[in-house]
C-alpha cells in the first residue's frame, strides 16, 4: 500500500491526514496529493522523451517528462530526484523547480522540475509498466509534436512555460 501525505492549495502539508493510492475517489475537496514531474534537457540543447508503456492511458504517446507521486513524508526535491532515477536512470542534484499548478480534477497539487544533464544519452534506462522507448530531439522538434503525439494539456502548458524560461 502506497502512503501520501495531504496537501492544500498552497501546497501545505495537512497535519494527520493520510492518502492512498488507488483511492483518489475518497480524497475531500480542497485536498491533494503530491505529484512531482521532471523535464530533462542534456548539455547539447536536446530534449528526453519518454513514450509511455501501451497498457497505461495516453498508450504509445510521448511525454516531455517524467514523474509520479511523492510518498509520505517525501519532500518535492526528493521526490523529483527518485522520480527521476526511477523513470530514466539519471541521478541528478541537479534539478531546479519551474513551477507549482493545482488540479481540482484529479486532486493532484503538481510540482515541476528542470534537470539539465551531460549524461551518455544512450545509457537511459526504462521502468518496466512505465516506459517503452525514449529519444533525444530539438527544442523546435518538441514545440512542433502534434496533441496525437505529445501527452496531455497540462504538458502543453508546461512545455509553453519551458519555451519561456529557454528563449
Amino acid at each position: 500500500m502506497e502512503l501520501w501525505d495531504a496537501y492544500n492549495d498552497r501546497f501545505e502539508k495537512i497535519e494527520n491526514l493520510t492518502l492512498v493510492r488507488g483511492e483518489e475517489d475518497l480524497i475531500p475537496d480542497g485536498v491533494y496529493h503530491l505529484v512531482c514531474d521532471f523535464t530533462v534537457r542534456h548539455s547539447d540543447g536536446t530534449y528526453l522523451l519518454m513514450q509511455r508503456d501501451p497498457r497505461k492511458c495516453y498508450p504509445l504517446m510521448w511525454e516531455a517528462s517524467g514523474g509520479g507521486s511523492a510518498l509520505q513524508n517525501e519532500s518535492p526535491m526528493e521526490c523529483g530526484k527518485r522520480e527521476l532515477f526511477e523513470e530514466t536512470g539519471i541521478k541528478s542534484e541537479n534539478l531546479k523547480e519551474m513551477g507549482r499548478e493545482v488540479n481540482p480534477v484529479t486532486r493532484s497539487a503538481y510540482v515541476d522540475f528542470f534537470c539539465e544533464t551531460d549524461c551518455d544519452k544512450e545509457s537511459i534506462v526504462l521502468q518496466d509498466g512505465e516506459t517503452v522507448d525514449f529519444k533525444w530531439v530539438t527544442k523546435e522538434e518538441l514545440m512542433n509534436m502534434s496533441d496525437e503525439e505529445l501527452v496531455t494539456k497540462r504538458m502543453f502548458k508546461f512545455i509553453d512555460e519551458l519555451k519561456d524560461m529557454l528563449s
